[in-house]
């Protein structure tokens, strides 16, 4: 494997594991400490402000007029609809739905790909993703089993299922802007226009938040892990995994969230190894080898322009 792409795989690796901590602390704030419209505000506000600050000591890059728009399109499916689906679902779904529901993310990488950059769809490819989608749902449902307490809710997994397809979109649809400008450039212009769609409709949310007024030595730390790691620093690393990796296998990643969530609990003894969760932990391995094996049209900077220019 190309030293690039082991870059991209490593950078993905470390997402995951924010995002996979991330999930029950986010569950945990809510709605106790803060509301899902105001965790939402509060992640996008951080982000446009941490981002403009980090941009003062890179080099000035200028963005086209043009390109704004795919700036504006990038924040509104990236930053406010997908962050926004996927708190509120959680906040009315469980942890363990929302983790079964978001390895279909994979499967809607693959197909807007083929859409919009004309990666080809292989056989080798589809079996990587239902493997690796096998292997997370095996784990969710083992985990599911054992325990006592299980809080669904249909509108809730609609949320998180509707944030799934927009990662996956917002995979592909930002990958050839990655290519043209930093990840800081590409940050700090999304979270800016989030800021500007999100805050009128979400700003009472934030002033009334018992995080903010009445805060707790837990509940702020907590915070403080939400916004400047699974905030700053993931969807920093997101778009240098962008350049080096294809969509499709950085949307595989989501399937080894519940089981770093598995893992967190065996080394910490609030679970235990099983033979379930070893095997989970091979079928979402060999998913992800197979997708990263399949057959590919050979990409270049210029040839992944091209056909974003195409499709858009």
């Amino acid at each position: 494997m190309p030293e690039n792409r082991k870059t991209g795989h490593i950078i993905m690796f470390a997402v995951t594991l924010i995002f996979g901590i991330n999930i029950p602390l986010s569950k945990s704030l809510l709605p106790l400490w803060i509301s899902p419209e105001g965790l939402t505000l509060s992640r996008i506000l951080f982000g446009a402000a941490i981002f403009w600050i980090a941009s003062i000591f890179i080099p000035h890059e200028k963005v086209t007029l043009k390109e704004h728009r795919f700036f504006f399109i990038g924040a509104l499916v990236g930053v406010v609809f997908n962050q926004g689906l996927f708190i509120t679902g959680l906040n009315m779904t469980s942890p363990i739905d929302a983790s079964i529901i978001i390895t279909c993310g994979p499967l809607f990488a693959m197909i807007f790909a083929a859409i919009l950059l004309k990666e080809p769809i292989s056989l080798l490819k589809v079996t990587g993703v239902l493997v690796g989608a096998s292997g997370a749902i095996l784990l969710v449902f083992n985990g599911h089993q054992a325990t006592t307490s299980h809080t669904s809710n249909l509108t809730g997994n609609l949320m998180v299922f509707g944030s799934a397809v927009i990662y996956a979109f917002y995979l592909v649809f930002t990958k050839p802007l990655t290519l043209r400008y930093s990840p800081i450039t590409l940050m700090k212009w999304m979270f800016l226009y989030a800021s500007i769609l999100v805050t009128p409709f979400f700003y009472r949310h934030i002033l009334s938040a018992p995080v903010y007024v009445h805060p707790e030595k837990i509940a702020v730390l907590q915070m403080v892990y939400t916004l400047c790691f699974a905030t700053f620093l993931a969807y920093l690393l997101i778009p240098m995994a962008q350049r080096r990796i294809r969509p499709t296998t950085i949307s595989m990643y989501n399937n080894f969230q519940p089981l770093i969530a598995s893992i967190v609990a065996v080394s910490v003894g609030m679970d235990h190894f099983s033979v379930i969760k070893g095997l989970s932990a091979i079928l979402i391995f060999s998913g992800v080898y197979l997708v990263t094996r399949s057959k590919a049209r050979p990409e270049n900077e210029k040839g992944v322009l091209d056909e974003w220019e195409k499709a858009t």
